[in-house]
């Protein structure tokens, strides 16, 4: 073990390294400091680049400005996939991104952004400050040297893009699909081929048929990617990705050397943003997601109810058995269901019938 964990710090370094020269060294005068962020969305793309650039912006607000935060979009530093690399290795002192990206360095970060058919936003809040989350984030982002701050989330998301009508569980087979994480492994186990792309490669991908299908986030981010030009059918729920976490992410030694009104500071504005991030997000897919339909004839599509419920039943087989291959995998695979099945006996009277007495209501007032 102690041989892996030294060859898996000495990769990340190696691979920071490279991406050393391209930075100004921090400026450290009189008390301030200057840290940079490194992130895996282009630059100020909506809700999630400008996500990252409002914790840069309360930070140095309310430090006044004894830490600065600058904030590189991904490809101007390093490439997307290697922001963990950056701050890990202590080139930059932080960055934002999924956890699922980091899935390849540490299997169990993946169980951080979401499960197929798992928590909802809230919940994954209640889970992580009341259910043992961060404390089991702690452990796995110190695996790669971090800190791990929960700093945004997406909300239920859309089921993707297609150009084929998607009527049962075969018509994933041979189907080349852009989904990251725990949802494109089972997109994987039913027969279709993964890509994981970042977010600036996802347009041009469809448009070139790298791909067949994506998925992104929602109707928000979609419209602002352009990805109706290129598929005929929205579908929905997005099964695979029901509340979605962003991390920011800090090197462990440099977050560890701030003051504690600074590491304090830090937390406050990351804890923020979380909620605004999924505010904005839930606001502004109302509107998006009008213009799809009206403006640019963007045909809505559910997924049927056979295929959700065999995907349903995969998804429990594939990530219990990815679970299986670590015991890190496991320990945070356990907590979050046994938060879920808490979770699914509180909705069921609260959220799932509240909804249900909602729709009763609307249907009245439509009929009178």
């Amino acid at each position: 073990m102690k041989r892996r964990s030294f060859l898996k710090r000495a990769a990340i370094v190696g691979a920071a390294a490279a991406a050393g020269s391209a930075l100004p060294a921090p400026a450290i005068a009189q008390g301030r400091m200057e840290w940079r962020m490194v992130t895996t969305w282009p630059k100020n793309f909506p809700g999630l680049g400008t996500g990252a650039e409002l914790v840069a912006k309360l930070i140095t607000r309310a430090s006044g400005g004894r830490l600065r935060v600058k904030v590189y979009g991904a490809g101007e530093v390093v490439p997307a996939f290697e922001a963990m690399d950056a701050v890990a290795g202590g080139t930059v002192e932080m960055g934002h991104g999924a956890p699922y990206y980091w899935k390849g360095k540490v299997p169990a970060a993946q169980y951080f952004a979401a499960i197929p058919f798992g928590l909802t936003a809230q919940e994954q809040n209640a889970w992580l400050q009341y259910g043992g989350g961060e404390a089991l984030a702690d452990e796995v982002y110190g695996e790669l040297g971090c800190v791990f701050f929960p700093s945004g989330n997406t909300g239920v998301q859309m089921g993707g893009w297609f150009n084929k009508e998607i009527g049962r569980l075969d018509d994933f087979r041979g189907l080349k699909m852009r989904m990251p994480g725990l949802g494109g492994e089972v997109v994987r186990a039913v027969g279709g081929n993964i890509v994981n792309l970042p977010g600036g490669d996802v347009s041009t991908a469809l448009q070139s048929g790298t791909v067949d299908a994506v998925e992104w986030v929602g109707p928000y981010n979609d419209l602002a990617l352009g990805l109706y030009k290129n598929a005929r059918y929205y579908y929905y729920p997005g099964w695979h990705e029901p509340g979605t976490v962003l991390d920011c992410f800090i090197n462990r030694a440099k977050f560890e050397a701030l003051p504690a009104d600074l590491q304090a500071i830090v937390r406050a504005a990351n804890t923020a943003v979380n909620q605004i991030v999924l505010s904005e997000f839930i606001a502004r897919n109302n509107t998006a997601l009008t213009k799809l339909v009206t403006e640019h004839g963007v045909e809505l599509r559910p997924f049927p109810a056979p295929v959700l419920s065999e995907l349903g039943r995969i998804s429990e087989e594939v990530v219990g058995e990815l679970a299986a291959q670590d015991p890190l995998s496991r320990k945070v695979h356990d907590s979050i269901t046994r938060f879920r099945r808490q979770a699914t006996e509180w909705s069921k009277l609260s959220d799932q019938l509240y909804l249900h007495a909602r729709r009763l209501t609307s249907a009245a007032a439509a009929a009178g």
